[in-house]
């Protein structure tokens, strides 16, 4: 842990916890709120839980830890405005959304819901990083909302996913948070336009990019946003255009019809072959949409979820730091040092007088 986040701690004299992290609970077509929808029963495939992930390379990065298919998908149309609603525990206007602190981009990716996310089939839509102001913030400050333009896409069933990285750890590699889901839709436009070539998820990001390995605590002016280029929504090459980041709201779109939420007819494959070149084009909807029939996995009879609670480091200057190794002499871990916690790899026991106390699975300190 560098010496900024460790002056951070040692000014408060005790970590502060909040209750930080989020989840997608419902969508919005045309401002038209589609309803609930984080539950088995619903259109998203949710998490039990509020958990981040933060190995990169896991496979639960696609749809996170439940990328089973859900009961039901929303109807759109090429060029409608979908919203996401992000929550922490619950719908309701009190609800704090995601602690401050998790500051970091929102992006939001596509793929065809026949790959179930496998292979390189992942197209980025839309980002939102910084530019003296965190995509997060602005997430926040929206009620937890943050919207795209869906392209005029061929027909066809495809998987949205929503996604925000939190960097208040992201000082040290593996220490980065992603939230994710993946909302299940149903275009039933006419468009012309296939998806180009995309990525893989797990696979396209490392623990050390740029803007994943990232000190917030440090000084910066801009940030390297993760991951491939925004697709301009109309081109069927490999190579994506690069956009500048979107505005926190799409445009509306024109229709007024609302969306509706329907049984899904076509049920997602647990598996399909992978698109083995990032150069391949797709040449016709007609292949890219040909659906099969599968049986939708049989989600827990019953999912609790849970709310997880992560350490927040501030930024407070002082005078004096402590070393950025936080070992005495001895070897042990010094006061207001980290002692513990999944993923770390330092000392665990504490100098002399001091208690490794353990915040939650992710972090113990030496108090």
């Amino acid at each position: 842990m560098k010496t900024s986040s460790i002056i951070a701690l040692a000014a408060a004299g005790a970590a502060r916890l909040a209750s930080a992290h989020s989840t997608v609970y419902a969508v919005w077509v045309n401002d038209v709120d589609q309803g609930l929808g984080n539950s088995a029963a619903g259109y998203i495939r949710s998490p039990p839980n509020n958990d981040p992930l933060k190995d990169v390379t896991s496979s639960s990065m696609t749809c996170n830890v439940n990328n089973a298919a859900t009961a039901k998908t929303v109807e759109v149309a090429g060029g409608d405005k979908i919203t996401f609603e992000w929550h922490h525990n619950d719908r309701t206007t009190a609800d704090d959304i995601i602690d401050p602190s998790h500051k970091g981009p929102v992006l939001v990716y596509i793929a065809p819901t026949k790959s179930n996310g496998a292979g390189d089939v992942w197209v980025k839509l839309y980002e939102d990083g910084y530019d003296g102001q965190w995509g997060v913030d602005r997430l926040i400050a929206n009620k937890g909302k943050h919207s795209i333009t869906l392209p005029d896409l061929a027909a066809g069933e495809y998987l949205l996913r929503p996604e925000l990285i939190a960097l208040h750890e992201g000082d040290r590699s593996g220490g980065a948070q992603f939230y994710m889901e993946c909302v299940q839709i149903k275009v039933t436009s006419s468009g012309a336009t296939s998806l180009p070539a995309g990525v893989a998820i797990p696979g396209t990001y490392t623990a050390t990019d740029p803007g994943i390995l990232f000190d917030l605590y440090n000084g910066f002016t801009s940030y390297p946003i993760p991951g491939p280029k925004v697709w301009d929504g109309a081109s069927s090459g490999s190579t994506p255009v690069s956009s500048a980041k979107p505005a926190s709201s799409a445009a509306a779109a024109t229709s007024s019809k609302a969306a509706v939420v329907v049984a899904s007819s076509t049920k997602a494959a647990t598996s399909a072959a992978a698109v083995t070149s990032k150069a391949a084009i797709v040449s016709s909807a007609a292949a890219s949409y040909i659906a099969f029939p599968t049986s939708i996995p049989t989600p827990a009879a019953s999912i609790v979820k849970t709310t997880l609670v992560t350490l927040v480091k501030t930024k407070t200057a002082v005078a004096a730091a402590p070393s950025a190794t936080g070992a005495a002499s001895s070897g042990a871990v010094k006061q207001y040092y980290q002692c513990g916690g999944n993923d770390y790899t330092g000392a665990t026991e504490c100098a002399a007088g001091l208690t490794c106390k353990v915040w939650n699975e992710w972090y113990s300190q030496c108090l």
